[in-house]
């Protein structure tokens, strides 16, 4: 029975590999051809191919879903050629903001590919440092969503005032744990295979090195080697990137416990090479095969950027209104613009950026944009737009240095309680009032605040533009209860 099993299985693999080599460009057959003895020189050849087992990453966006599809043919061409083939660790990384239509991609694409009940595939999920069968209906845990949204505020406090917010630098330490864990457990894997090409590659680095300066725990002594030198990188950070920010009974071990390898070689393939030709030659392939649908209402976000152009803008336009001098409108049609300007030059289709502009475009929708971006921001985030404004003026870090600054332009009424609230962030006594405003207008509990005060200032030295003098304003962000 399992003969036959087996045989009739092999029958669909093979018929799922001809499917999909019928959508495939003679440029993208040869370029196959060469991802197979890549793979097979990285194996130690093709005799040693069935032991060789691979990670891709897939976060949903069409680059991953064309990246896996290119490696399951060239798992199912091998498999019909020699006796065994390479193995596939496939992971994506659960995470707060993720839009739902990227992991209703993924899913399509998987069982597009015949992936769920291939025994030489894996399919896995991360949620709050938890690896788990892969599941696109299940939400992300409350624990999950919980560690996320602090994560964020934390990273995101970790600046000054007048340095850009990069609100996603977090994403650079979760994935980059991500990597470093998925990639040990059961038994490990032996290549990283990504299609990032080198600037890719060195953005990601960059904005890693950019967040662990932030959190303390060094910086990464890099060689210019790109992906090349992930893991060497990775271990060189240890296995918790947040151990300065938390402590140790608010830190979470990685689960399953006992399941990682302590030392694990693993390299990085790169494919970038291998994708060939144009975005709109493989739209049949990736929409008609692998059922991937592009979401008018989200971006393609990479590590580090927001998926969510709604949340984006208010972002930028509270920035621009509040720190920069300039209007929010201003703001908002700035970042739409580099929004635009960035789908072309990643060859977005024209007719999705010009649904883009339709959707987003019209300044007349200022008001209802902002008011669906602050429900999205809590529904997703679990942040107001106080917290946020909060969050712009980094006020507590380095011994509360900002404190007075951001007082004195969105809260003045609590002028007058700047020794209770130093007082509150050192440790002591404070009136209880004291204490829930800094907790109500932050997003943060009373001993991260705490933890931020008794870290020095970080400068990353990305700087936003200035105004010569803020004027104070009236303030309509959140409860003013306690400000007297």
């Amino acid at each position: 029975m399992s003969t036959i099993h087996d045989q009739a299985m092999n029958y669909v693999y093979q018929q799922v590999l001809q499917r999909l080599l019928s959508f495939f460009s003679r440029a993208e057959r040869t370029a196959l051809q060469l991802l197979i003895q890549r793979l097979a020189v990285a194996a130690g050849g093709m005799d040693r191919i069935g032991e060789f087992k691979v990670l891709v990453i897939q976060s949903g966006t069409r680059d991953c879903c064309y990246s896996l599809a290119l490696l399951r043919a060239a798992q199912l061409s091998i498999a019909g050629r020699a006796p065994a083939t390479f193995q596939l660790r496939v992971a994506t990384l659960r995470c707060n903001g993720v839009p739902a239509s990227a992991l209703h991609n993924l899913h399509r694409s998987f069982s597009a590919l015949f992936l769920h009940d291939d025994p030489r595939v894996e399919l896995l999920m991360v949620d709050h440092r938890e690896i788990l069968p892969f599941n696109h209906l299940a939400p992300i845990c409350d624990d999950g969503r919980e560690a996320g949204r602090l994560d964020l505020l934390m990273v995101g406090h970790r600046r000054e005032w007048d340095e850009d917010l990069t609100l996603w630098d977090d994403q650079y330490l979760t994935t980059a744990e991500f990597y470093g864990q998925v990639a040990r457990w059961s038994n490990g894997v032996d290549a990283l295979i990504s299609s990032d090409n080198a600037r890719r590659q060195e953005q990601f680095l960059d904005g890693l090195d950019r967040a662990v300066r932030k959190v303390g725990i060094g910086e990464l002594s890099r060689k210019g080697g790109g992906f090349d030198e992930l893991f060497s990188l990775l271990d060189s950070l240890g296995g918790d990137c947040y151990r300065e920010l938390y402590s140790q009974d608010d830190r979470v071990p990685w689960r399953p416990l006992g399941e990682f390898e302590a030392c694990r070689r693993t390299s990085y393939i790169g494919i970038d090479d291998m994708v060939v030709g144009k975005m709109e030659e493989r739209w049949p392939l990736l929409s008609d095969f692998l059922g991937f649908q592009a979401d008018d209402l989200m971006l393609e976000a990479r590590t580090g950027e927001c998926a969510d152009p709604l949340v984006g803008a208010f972002l930028k336009g509270l920035q621009a209104s509040y720190t920069e001098g300039r209007t929010y409108e201003t703001g908002v049609s700035d970042y739409l613009q580099q929004c635009l300007a960035t789908m072309r030059r990643r060859n977005t289709p024209e007719q999705v950026c010009e649904r883009f502009v339709s959707t987003f475009g019209n300044s007349c929708d200022l008001a209802e944009q902002r008011s669906l971006a602050a429900s999205s921001l809590q529904k997703n985030l679990g942040l107001n737009e106080s917290q946020l404004v909060c969050l712009l003026f980094a006020p507590f870090n380095d011994a509360g240095a900002g404190l007075e600054r951001f007082l004195r332009t969105c809260h003045p009424g609590m002028l007058v309680a700047m020794p209770d609230l130093h007082r509150a962030m050192q440790g002591l006594h404070a009136p209880e009032q004291v204490l829930q405003w800094m907790t109500d207008v932050s997003g943060l509990p009373l001993r991260l605040i705490c933890r931020l005060y008794a870290m020095g200032a970080v400068r990353t030295g990305e700087h936003v533009a200035q105004a010569q003098e803020l004027p104070e304003r009236e303030v309509t962000l959140g409860d003013r209860s306690a400000e007297g």
